[in-house]
Protein backbone atom coordinates (compact mmCIF):
# COMPACT_ATOMS: atom_id res chain seq x y z
CA UNK A 1 0.00 0.00 0.00
CA UNK A 2 1.02 3.58 -0.67
CA UNK A 3 2.68 5.31 2.31
CA UNK A 4 0.71 8.14 3.98
CA UNK A 5 2.80 10.60 6.01
CA UNK A 6 1.65 13.59 8.01
CA UNK A 7 4.08 16.27 9.18
CA UNK A 8 2.02 16.83 12.35
CA UNK A 9 2.41 13.23 13.56
CA UNK A 10 5.09 12.30 16.07
CA UNK A 11 6.54 9.51 13.90
CA UNK A 12 6.84 11.67 10.77
CA UNK A 13 10.61 12.03 10.95
CA UNK A 14 11.14 8.26 11.14
CA UNK A 15 8.75 7.61 8.23
CA UNK A 16 10.30 10.41 6.19
CA UNK A 17 13.83 9.06 6.65
CA UNK A 18 12.61 5.64 5.56
CA UNK A 19 11.19 7.26 2.42
CA UNK A 20 14.60 8.68 1.57
CA UNK A 21 16.34 5.30 1.56
CA UNK A 22 17.77 4.14 -1.71
CA UNK A 23 15.33 1.95 -3.61
CA UNK A 24 17.92 -0.16 -5.34
CA UNK A 25 20.78 -1.52 -3.29
CA UNK A 26 24.20 -1.96 -4.85
CA UNK A 27 24.43 -5.61 -5.75
CA UNK A 28 27.92 -7.06 -5.52
CA UNK A 29 26.80 -10.09 -7.51
CA UNK A 30 25.94 -7.82 -10.46
CA UNK A 31 29.37 -6.19 -10.26
CA UNK A 32 31.01 -9.63 -10.40
CA UNK A 33 28.96 -10.67 -13.44
CA UNK A 34 29.81 -7.41 -15.19
CA UNK A 35 33.51 -7.82 -14.38
CA UNK A 36 33.45 -11.21 -16.12
CA UNK A 37 31.75 -9.66 -19.17
CA UNK A 38 34.36 -6.90 -19.29
CA UNK A 39 37.17 -9.46 -19.09
CA UNK A 40 35.54 -11.51 -21.84
CA UNK A 41 35.27 -8.52 -24.20
CA UNK A 42 38.82 -7.40 -23.39
CA UNK A 43 40.17 -10.88 -24.16
CA UNK A 44 37.93 -12.01 -27.03
CA UNK A 45 36.86 -8.73 -28.66
CA UNK A 46 34.19 -9.14 -31.34
CA UNK A 47 33.82 -12.86 -30.69
CA UNK A 48 32.66 -12.08 -27.15
CA UNK A 49 30.29 -9.36 -28.39
CA UNK A 50 28.62 -11.74 -30.83
CA UNK A 51 28.33 -14.58 -28.31
CA UNK A 52 27.05 -12.35 -25.45
CA UNK A 53 24.57 -10.54 -27.69
CA UNK A 54 23.07 -13.79 -28.95
CA UNK A 55 22.90 -15.22 -25.43
CA UNK A 56 21.62 -12.22 -23.46
CA UNK A 57 19.38 -10.59 -26.08
CA UNK A 58 18.09 -13.88 -27.50
CA UNK A 59 19.40 -13.02 -30.95
CA UNK A 60 20.74 -15.28 -33.67
CA UNK A 61 23.41 -13.23 -35.44
CA UNK A 62 25.76 -15.41 -37.50
CA UNK A 63 28.75 -13.10 -37.85
CA UNK A 64 30.18 -9.96 -36.30
CA UNK A 65 29.16 -7.83 -39.28
CA UNK A 66 25.53 -8.54 -38.41
CA UNK A 67 25.93 -6.36 -35.29
CA UNK A 68 26.36 -3.23 -37.41
CA UNK A 69 23.20 -1.49 -38.60
CA UNK A 70 23.28 -1.17 -42.39
CA UNK A 71 22.28 1.94 -44.35
CA UNK A 72 19.37 0.03 -45.89
CA UNK A 73 17.97 -0.68 -42.42
CA UNK A 74 17.93 3.04 -41.55
CA UNK A 75 16.20 3.81 -44.84
CA UNK A 76 13.52 1.12 -44.49
CA UNK A 77 12.65 2.20 -40.94
CA UNK A 78 12.49 5.84 -42.00
CA UNK A 79 10.24 5.12 -44.98
CA UNK A 80 7.90 3.00 -42.84
CA UNK A 81 7.58 5.72 -40.20
CA UNK A 82 4.20 7.46 -40.12
CA UNK A 83 4.09 11.13 -41.06
CA UNK A 84 2.68 12.00 -37.63
CA UNK A 85 5.62 10.43 -35.80
CA UNK A 86 8.11 12.04 -38.22
CA UNK A 87 6.55 15.42 -37.50
CA UNK A 88 6.62 14.84 -33.73
CA UNK A 89 10.25 13.66 -33.78
CA UNK A 90 11.27 16.71 -35.80
CA UNK A 91 9.38 19.02 -33.42
CA UNK A 92 11.16 17.47 -30.43
CA UNK A 93 14.57 17.70 -32.12
CA UNK A 94 13.98 21.32 -33.15
CA UNK A 95 12.94 22.45 -29.67
CA UNK A 96 15.66 20.52 -27.82
CA UNK A 97 18.30 21.79 -30.27
CA UNK A 98 17.14 25.38 -29.80
CA UNK A 99 17.31 25.08 -26.00
CA UNK A 100 20.80 23.57 -26.00
CA UNK A 101 22.18 26.10 -28.49
CA UNK A 102 21.58 28.76 -25.86
CA UNK A 103 24.01 26.91 -23.56
CA UNK A 104 26.94 27.28 -25.97
CA UNK A 105 30.05 28.32 -23.99
CA UNK A 106 32.33 31.14 -25.13
CA UNK A 107 36.09 31.35 -25.07
CA UNK A 108 37.27 34.25 -22.93
CA UNK A 109 40.61 35.98 -22.42
CA UNK A 110 41.46 38.94 -20.20
CA UNK A 111 44.44 40.67 -18.54
CA UNK A 112 44.58 40.77 -14.75
CA UNK A 113 46.00 43.58 -12.59
CA UNK A 114 49.58 42.35 -13.13
CA UNK A 115 49.12 42.23 -16.88
CA UNK A 116 49.03 38.41 -17.13
CA UNK A 117 46.77 37.18 -19.90
CA UNK A 118 44.31 34.55 -18.59
CA UNK A 119 41.26 32.74 -19.82
CA UNK A 120 40.01 29.50 -21.24
CA UNK A 121 39.04 27.74 -24.44
CA UNK A 122 36.29 25.18 -24.98
CA UNK A 123 36.56 22.18 -27.27
CA UNK A 124 33.97 19.48 -27.95
CA UNK A 125 34.78 15.92 -26.94
CA UNK A 126 36.10 14.05 -30.00
CA UNK A 127 33.90 10.95 -29.76
CA UNK A 128 30.94 9.85 -27.63
CA UNK A 129 29.01 6.64 -27.21
CA UNK A 130 25.25 6.83 -26.65
CA UNK A 131 23.55 3.89 -24.99
CA UNK A 132 19.85 3.68 -25.85
CA UNK A 133 17.77 1.23 -23.75
CA UNK A 134 15.82 -1.43 -25.59
CA UNK A 135 14.58 -3.86 -22.93
CA UNK A 136 11.20 -3.22 -21.28
CA UNK A 137 10.57 -0.37 -23.69
CA UNK A 138 12.29 1.49 -26.53
CA UNK A 139 13.03 5.15 -26.03
CA UNK A 140 13.66 7.30 -29.12
CA UNK A 141 13.28 10.26 -26.76
CA UNK A 142 16.40 9.10 -24.85
CA UNK A 143 18.31 8.97 -28.13
CA UNK A 144 17.24 12.52 -28.96
CA UNK A 145 18.12 13.87 -25.51
CA UNK A 146 21.62 12.37 -25.63
CA UNK A 147 22.34 12.96 -29.32
CA UNK A 148 21.10 16.52 -29.87
CA UNK A 149 23.53 18.22 -27.44
CA UNK A 150 26.36 16.14 -28.96
CA UNK A 151 25.40 17.44 -32.40
CA UNK A 152 25.06 21.03 -31.17
CA UNK A 153 28.43 20.80 -29.41
CA UNK A 154 30.12 19.64 -32.62
CA UNK A 155 31.20 16.17 -31.50
CA UNK A 156 32.89 14.60 -34.55
CA UNK A 157 31.99 10.96 -33.91
CA UNK A 158 28.70 9.85 -32.37
CA UNK A 159 28.24 6.10 -31.80
CA UNK A 160 24.94 4.52 -30.78
CA UNK A 161 24.42 1.08 -29.25
CA UNK A 162 20.93 -0.40 -28.87
CA UNK A 163 19.97 -3.86 -27.58
CA UNK A 164 18.46 -5.90 -30.40
CA UNK A 165 15.97 -8.02 -28.50
CA UNK A 166 15.29 -11.14 -30.58
CA UNK A 167 17.56 -9.63 -33.20
CA UNK A 168 15.45 -6.52 -33.81
CA UNK A 169 15.94 -2.86 -32.89
CA UNK A 170 12.88 -0.68 -32.44
CA UNK A 171 12.31 0.82 -35.93
CA UNK A 172 11.46 4.27 -34.55
CA UNK A 173 14.88 4.43 -32.90
CA UNK A 174 16.60 3.61 -36.20
CA UNK A 175 14.43 6.09 -38.10
CA UNK A 176 15.30 8.71 -35.50
CA UNK A 177 19.02 7.98 -36.05
CA UNK A 178 18.54 8.74 -39.73
CA UNK A 179 16.73 12.00 -38.98
CA UNK A 180 19.57 12.99 -36.63
CA UNK A 181 22.22 12.02 -39.18
CA UNK A 182 23.79 9.30 -36.99
CA UNK A 183 25.26 6.51 -39.12
CA UNK A 184 27.35 4.43 -36.69
CA UNK A 185 24.88 2.22 -34.81
CA UNK A 186 25.40 -1.27 -33.32
CA UNK A 187 22.90 -3.94 -32.26
CA UNK A 188 24.51 -4.47 -28.87
CA UNK A 189 23.22 -3.88 -25.36
CA UNK A 190 24.09 -4.46 -21.73
CA UNK A 191 27.51 -4.41 -20.10
CA UNK A 192 29.07 -5.79 -23.30
CA UNK A 193 28.05 -2.64 -25.19
CA UNK A 194 29.59 -0.40 -22.54
CA UNK A 195 32.74 -2.57 -22.64
CA UNK A 196 33.04 -2.19 -26.40
CA UNK A 197 32.58 1.58 -26.23
CA UNK A 198 35.09 1.94 -23.40
CA UNK A 199 37.84 -0.41 -24.62
CA UNK A 200 37.20 -0.77 -28.32
CA UNK A 201 37.09 -3.97 -30.37
CA UNK A 202 38.06 -4.84 -33.95
CA UNK A 203 34.64 -3.60 -35.10
CA UNK A 204 33.93 -0.75 -32.66
CA UNK A 205 36.52 1.95 -32.02
CA UNK A 206 36.55 3.17 -28.42
CA UNK A 207 35.02 6.50 -27.49
CA UNK A 208 36.02 9.23 -25.06
CA UNK A 209 32.79 9.49 -23.08
CA UNK A 210 29.66 7.35 -22.64
CA UNK A 211 26.14 8.69 -22.20
CA UNK A 212 22.74 7.14 -21.68
CA UNK A 213 20.66 5.24 -19.13
CA UNK A 214 20.42 1.48 -18.74
CA UNK A 215 19.71 -1.35 -16.33
CA UNK A 216 21.79 -2.34 -13.30
CA UNK A 217 24.34 -4.15 -15.50
CA UNK A 218 24.83 -1.09 -17.68
CA UNK A 219 25.19 1.11 -14.59
CA UNK A 220 27.76 -1.27 -13.09
CA UNK A 221 29.80 -1.29 -16.30
CA UNK A 222 29.79 2.50 -16.46
CA UNK A 223 31.00 2.67 -12.86
CA UNK A 224 33.78 0.17 -13.52
CA UNK A 225 35.01 2.06 -16.57
CA UNK A 226 34.89 5.52 -15.01
CA UNK A 227 38.36 6.97 -15.38
CA UNK A 228 39.09 4.90 -18.47
CA UNK A 229 36.37 6.89 -20.23
CA UNK A 230 34.14 9.71 -19.12
CA UNK A 231 30.55 8.93 -18.15
CA UNK A 232 27.54 11.19 -17.87
CA UNK A 233 26.05 9.91 -14.60
CA UNK A 234 24.83 6.76 -12.89
CA UNK A 235 21.07 6.98 -13.29
CA UNK A 236 18.83 5.17 -10.84
CA UNK A 237 15.07 4.51 -11.00
CA UNK A 238 12.97 7.46 -12.11
CA UNK A 239 11.07 9.68 -9.66
CA UNK A 240 8.62 12.57 -9.44
CA UNK A 241 7.53 14.80 -6.58
CA UNK A 242 4.34 16.81 -7.03
CA UNK A 243 3.34 19.71 -4.79
CA UNK A 244 -0.37 20.27 -5.29
CA UNK A 245 -3.11 22.25 -3.58
CA UNK A 246 -6.79 21.30 -3.56
CA UNK A 247 -7.61 23.59 -6.49
CA UNK A 248 -6.07 21.06 -8.88
CA UNK A 249 -8.08 18.49 -10.76
CA UNK A 250 -7.26 15.28 -8.83
CA UNK A 251 -7.26 13.30 -12.09
CA UNK A 252 -4.45 15.51 -13.43
CA UNK A 253 -2.27 14.89 -10.40
CA UNK A 254 -3.09 11.18 -10.31
CA UNK A 255 -2.07 10.56 -13.92
CA UNK A 256 1.11 12.62 -13.45
CA UNK A 257 2.08 10.36 -10.54
CA UNK A 258 1.33 7.26 -12.62
CA UNK A 259 3.24 8.64 -15.60
CA UNK A 260 6.36 8.18 -13.52
CA UNK A 261 5.26 4.91 -11.96
CA UNK A 262 4.76 3.22 -15.34
CA UNK A 263 8.47 3.57 -16.13
CA UNK A 264 9.69 0.90 -13.76
CA UNK A 265 8.69 -1.11 -10.70
CA UNK A 266 11.35 0.80 -8.77
CA UNK A 267 10.15 4.25 -9.86
CA UNK A 268 8.90 6.56 -7.13
CA UNK A 269 5.97 9.01 -7.16
CA UNK A 270 5.36 11.34 -4.21
CA UNK A 271 2.54 13.83 -3.59
CA UNK A 272 2.82 16.70 -1.11
CA UNK A 273 -0.47 18.45 -0.33
CA UNK A 274 -2.08 20.42 2.49
CA UNK A 275 -5.51 18.85 2.02
CA UNK A 276 -6.22 15.30 3.23
CA UNK A 277 -9.53 15.05 1.34
CA UNK A 278 -7.80 16.09 -1.86
CA UNK A 279 -5.14 13.41 -1.34
CA UNK A 280 -7.88 10.81 -0.96
CA UNK A 281 -9.43 11.93 -4.25
CA UNK A 282 -6.03 11.58 -5.94
CA UNK A 283 -5.54 8.07 -4.52
CA UNK A 284 -9.02 7.03 -5.70
CA UNK A 285 -8.28 8.45 -9.14
CA UNK A 286 -5.03 6.47 -9.27
CA UNK A 287 -6.96 3.27 -8.51
CA UNK A 288 -9.31 4.03 -11.40
CA UNK A 289 -6.53 4.85 -13.86
CA UNK A 290 -4.64 1.69 -12.95
CA UNK A 291 -7.48 -0.40 -14.32
CA UNK A 292 -6.98 1.18 -17.75
CA UNK A 293 -3.20 1.46 -18.15
CA UNK A 294 -1.40 -0.93 -20.51
CA UNK A 295 1.56 -0.98 -18.10
CA UNK A 296 -0.69 -1.26 -15.05
CA UNK A 297 1.29 -4.12 -13.50
CA UNK A 298 4.49 -2.05 -13.47
CA UNK A 299 2.71 1.14 -12.38
CA UNK A 300 0.78 -0.60 -9.60
CA UNK A 301 3.92 -2.23 -8.22
CA UNK A 302 5.76 1.10 -8.22
CA UNK A 303 2.92 3.02 -6.60
CA UNK A 304 2.15 0.43 -3.92
CA UNK A 305 5.78 -0.19 -2.97
CA UNK A 306 7.38 3.22 -3.34
CA UNK A 307 4.58 5.75 -3.75
CA UNK A 308 3.89 8.21 -0.94
CA UNK A 309 1.56 11.02 0.11
CA UNK A 310 2.83 13.68 2.51
CA UNK A 311 0.22 15.89 4.15
CA UNK A 312 1.49 19.14 5.64
CA UNK A 313 -0.04 22.23 7.22
CA UNK A 314 1.38 24.77 4.77
CA UNK A 315 2.62 23.91 1.28
CA UNK A 316 4.94 26.90 1.18
CA UNK A 317 6.74 25.54 4.25
CA UNK A 318 7.39 22.18 2.60
CA UNK A 319 10.38 23.46 0.64
CA UNK A 320 12.83 21.97 3.14
CA UNK A 321 11.23 18.53 2.71
CA UNK A 322 11.60 18.90 -1.04
CA UNK A 323 15.24 19.91 -0.72
CA UNK A 324 15.85 16.83 1.43
CA UNK A 325 14.19 14.55 -1.13
CA UNK A 326 16.05 16.32 -3.99
CA UNK A 327 13.74 14.83 -6.62
CA UNK A 328 14.60 14.10 -10.22
CA UNK A 329 11.37 15.82 -11.33
CA UNK A 330 9.45 18.42 -9.35
CA UNK A 331 5.98 19.65 -10.31
CA UNK A 332 4.77 22.74 -8.46
CA UNK A 333 1.01 22.84 -9.06
CA UNK A 334 -0.04 25.66 -6.75
CA UNK A 335 -1.62 29.10 -7.06
CA UNK A 336 1.69 31.00 -7.07
CA UNK A 337 4.39 28.56 -8.22
CA UNK A 338 7.06 31.25 -8.70
CA UNK A 339 6.71 32.21 -5.04
CA UNK A 340 7.39 28.58 -4.19
CA UNK A 341 10.31 28.30 -6.59
CA UNK A 342 12.60 30.74 -4.78
CA UNK A 343 13.04 28.31 -1.89
CA UNK A 344 13.90 25.26 -3.99
CA UNK A 345 17.61 24.38 -4.06
CA UNK A 346 17.65 20.68 -4.96
CA UNK A 347 15.74 19.36 -7.97
CA UNK A 348 16.75 17.97 -11.35
CA UNK A 349 13.97 19.64 -13.36
CA UNK A 350 11.15 21.89 -12.18
CA UNK A 351 7.73 22.24 -13.80
CA UNK A 352 5.71 25.31 -12.82
CA UNK A 353 1.93 25.62 -12.71
CA UNK A 354 -1.12 23.45 -13.21
CA UNK A 355 -0.60 23.03 -16.96
CA UNK A 356 3.03 21.94 -17.03
CA UNK A 357 3.07 18.17 -16.53
CA UNK A 358 6.45 16.47 -16.26
CA UNK A 359 5.63 14.38 -19.33
CA UNK A 360 6.00 17.43 -21.62
CA UNK A 361 9.59 17.69 -20.38
CA UNK A 362 10.23 14.07 -21.37
CA UNK A 363 9.60 14.87 -25.01
CA UNK A 364 9.27 18.36 -26.40
CA UNK A 365 9.70 21.14 -23.82
CA UNK A 366 13.39 21.69 -24.63
CA UNK A 367 15.50 21.02 -21.50
CA UNK A 368 17.19 17.65 -21.25
CA UNK A 369 15.28 14.82 -19.60
CA UNK A 370 18.46 13.03 -18.46
CA UNK A 371 18.46 14.05 -14.81
CA UNK A 372 20.02 13.19 -11.44
CA UNK A 373 18.16 10.55 -9.41
CA UNK A 374 18.42 9.02 -5.94
CA UNK A 375 18.85 12.42 -4.27
CA UNK A 376 21.93 13.26 -6.35
CA UNK A 377 20.26 16.56 -7.34
CA UNK A 378 21.82 17.79 -4.07
CA UNK A 379 25.16 18.00 -5.88
CA UNK A 380 24.63 17.43 -9.60
CA UNK A 381 22.67 18.76 -12.56
CA UNK A 382 20.81 17.36 -15.50
CA UNK A 383 22.55 16.62 -18.77
CA UNK A 384 23.48 19.80 -20.64
CA UNK A 385 25.63 21.02 -23.48
CA UNK A 386 28.74 21.51 -21.33
CA UNK A 387 28.82 17.75 -20.66
CA UNK A 388 29.97 17.38 -24.28
CA UNK A 389 32.79 19.90 -23.93
CA UNK A 390 36.06 20.13 -22.03
CA UNK A 391 37.69 23.41 -21.04
CA UNK A 392 41.39 24.21 -21.19
CA UNK A 393 42.70 27.11 -19.14
CA UNK A 394 45.12 29.49 -20.90
CA UNK A 395 47.94 31.52 -19.30
CA UNK A 396 50.28 33.93 -21.11
CA UNK A 397 53.07 35.85 -19.31
CA UNK A 398 55.80 38.15 -20.54
CA UNK A 399 59.07 38.80 -18.70
CA UNK A 400 57.70 41.88 -16.97
CA UNK A 401 54.57 40.32 -15.47
CA UNK A 402 56.30 36.99 -14.82
CA UNK A 403 58.74 38.91 -12.64
CA UNK A 404 55.77 40.46 -10.77
CA UNK A 405 54.12 37.18 -9.82
CA UNK A 406 57.03 34.77 -10.16
CA UNK A 407 58.78 35.63 -6.88
CA UNK A 408 55.81 34.35 -4.88
CA UNK A 409 55.70 31.18 -6.97
CA UNK A 410 59.45 30.68 -6.32
CA UNK A 411 58.94 31.10 -2.56
CA UNK A 412 56.13 28.54 -2.54
CA UNK A 413 58.11 26.08 -4.68
CA UNK A 414 61.09 26.17 -2.31
CA UNK A 415 58.72 25.81 0.64
CA UNK A 416 57.39 22.61 -0.91
CA UNK A 417 60.90 21.34 -1.64
CA UNK A 418 60.46 21.47 -5.41
CA UNK A 419 63.70 23.11 -6.52
CA UNK A 420 63.27 22.56 -10.25
CA UNK A 421 59.91 24.34 -10.09
CA UNK A 422 61.55 27.35 -8.52
CA UNK A 423 64.49 27.36 -10.93
CA UNK A 424 62.21 27.15 -14.01
CA UNK A 425 60.80 30.54 -13.04
CA UNK A 426 63.99 31.98 -11.53
CA UNK A 427 66.06 31.46 -14.67
CA UNK A 428 63.58 33.50 -16.71
CA UNK A 429 63.37 36.56 -14.47
CA UNK A 430 66.98 36.84 -13.34
CA UNK A 431 68.93 39.53 -15.23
Amino acid sequence: MVKILNTSQSDFKIKFESLLKKREKDDESIDKIVSKIIHDVRKNSDTALLRLTNKLDKSNFKKTQDLTVKNSEFEICFQDLSSNIKKSLNTAIRRIKSYHKKQMPKNNMYRDDEGVKLGGIWNPIESVGLYVPGGKAAYPSSLIMNAVPAIVAGVKRIVVTVPAVNGEINPVVLACCKILGIKEVYKIGGAQAISALAMGTKTIRKVDKIFGPGNAYVASAKKQFFGTVGIDMIAGPSEVLIVADSKNNPDHIAIDLLAQAEHDELAQSILITDDKKFSEKVINSIDNFLKKLERKTIAKSSWNNFGAVIICDNLYRSAELINEIAPEHLEIAVEKPKRFLKNIRNAGAIFLGRFTPEAVGDYVAGPNHVLPTDRTARFSSGLNLLDYFKRSSVVECNKKNLRKIGKDAINLAYEEGLQAHALSIECRITK
